[in-house]
């Protein structure tokens, strides 16, 4: 439950959108502006206005509606899809989320950068991707989503795979992604299923330290495990946008850059309006 506080904050928010909640507000606006892509020097001026084509992939992501579906005064819909596309291709949606991100630590009074993560997995349904697997232990046929999150639950890295896929093989993706990205971290909480030989070989291999949380054996019913309660939590925030609660995208590169625009709108929408 919100609190009194919270809700007045964010019903100060909905009156700066100008049609729907998920539009950009003017601050939010200014601060990922400066990124977008720089119009050709060549050919015909550009038509298109970014903060239109951000705010119908915001709300298709957001509403969970279908491309074709988008309001009419969004634009055409095969314009804002191919424009995702090429702002996809282009790690935009990537950079706006880790630039954000970096800001919201520091907000925070953290350094920018990380030092520790907890990683897990969720299998969802994914009724039109190119390559699925079955999840035998979730009954679940469509993809895995691998992620790791920092201790806060901000979203550090996703890896996408087929559901049949292992938590500790998709984990060792995560690894190598992490040590690149974020290289200040070195501590990985993570339950029982990543307990396994290969990965944990690996995780020392990339100077890592990797702590199992378990639940206590005379533990009984719910539990609230620490630090493996906050990638669960990132789980929930991920699916308030209602895209996100099944993968419909055919393209793994265009779920990933959905899951993107949605972590990535909560940080923004936080650092504008701290």
């Amino acid at each position: 439950m919100w609190t009194p506080e919270q809700r007045g904050r964010m019903a100060r928010i909905a009156r700066k959108t100008k049609r729907y909640p998920s539009d950009l507000t003017d601050e939010e606006w200014e601060r990922i502006a400066p990124l977008m892509p720089a119009p050709g020097r060549r050919g015909r001026p550009r038509e298109v206005e970014f903060r239109e084509v951000i705010n119908a992939v915001r709300y298709l992501v957001r509403s969970g509606c279908g491309w074709r579906m988008l309001p009419i005064h969004f634009g055409h819909w095969r314009t804002v899809y191919g424009w995702f596309r090429e702002l996809a291709r282009r790690f935009l949606f990537q950079t706006i989320h880790d630039v954000e991100l970096m800001l919201d630590r520091e907000r925070a009074g953290r350094e920018a950068s990380p030092t520790a993560a907890v990683i897990d997995s969720q299998s969802v349904k994914a009724p039109s991707a190119a390559t699925r697997g079955y999840d035998a232990g979730k009954k679940i046929v469509g993809r895995k989503r691998h992620i790791a999150v920092d201790t806060d639950g901000r979203l550090l890295m996703v890896n996408l795979t087929p559901a049949d896929i292992s938590d500790s093989a998709g984990a060792q993706a995560i690894l190598d992604a992490i040590r690149k990205r974020w290289p200040w971290v070195k501590h990985l909480f993570a339950d029982g299923a990543y307990d396994r030989l290969k990965l944990m070989d690996k995780a020392a291999y990339l100077d890592f330290i990797v702590e199992i949380v378990r639940r206590r054996d005379d533990g009984q019913g719910f539990e609230i495990l620490p630090r493996r309660w906050v990638v669960e939590r990132t789980f929930g925030w991920m699916i308030r946008w209602r895209r996100l609660v099944r993968d419909y995208e055919r393209r793994i590169d265009g779920s990933h850059a959905m899951i993107l625009v949605a972590m990535g709108g909560n940080l923004i929408r936080r650092n504008a309006h701290s």
